[in-house]
């Protein structure tokens, strides 16, 4: 599978939101890394520039992923969905104002984790220390 245009990439993100909005359990992995296929690293000309690919001659483009972290199993049955999309240096403002209104939106709808038996464990093992004083 190819790489979807932004809004290609947003609706789709939309949806896989609104598929995990009913269910009890699940999770929606959303990653990001600058793409730098094609571009020559330069080499290193004095002992101050230790990485010289952090200070490309260009701006990079960033790949943007999602997917709803399904296993192996459902990977075999065509469960796993994954989105991609490359978003050019210059449209990355608007990109991520877009992308923050969706995720914002999208863990709204999200069944938050129960952290309660945590909590109570967290609480017993405290209150014998401040008894004993």
């Amino acid at each position: 599978m190819g790489h979807l245009t932004n809004d290609e990439f947003f609706t789709k993100l939309i949806e896989l939101f609104d598929s995990r909005k009913g269910k009890d359990h699940g999770s929606i992995v959303l990653t990001q890394k600058r793409l730098s296929y094609d571009q020559p690293i330069p080499e290193t000309t004095d002992d101050k520039t230790v990485f010289p690919d952090l200070h490309p001659p260009r701006p990079l483009p960033i790949l943007i992923r999602a997917t709803n972290s399904k296993g192996k199993e459902d990977r075999k049955a065509k469960e796993k969905i994954k989105l991609s999309t490359i978003v050019e240096p210059d449209a990355l403002p608007a990109f991520f104002e877009r992308y923050a209104e969706i995720c914002k939106f999208g863990m709204g709808s999200l069944k938050p984790r129960d952290r309660s038996k945590r909590k109570g464990k967290a609480k017993k093992k405290n209150k014998p220390a401040a008894t004993a004083v």
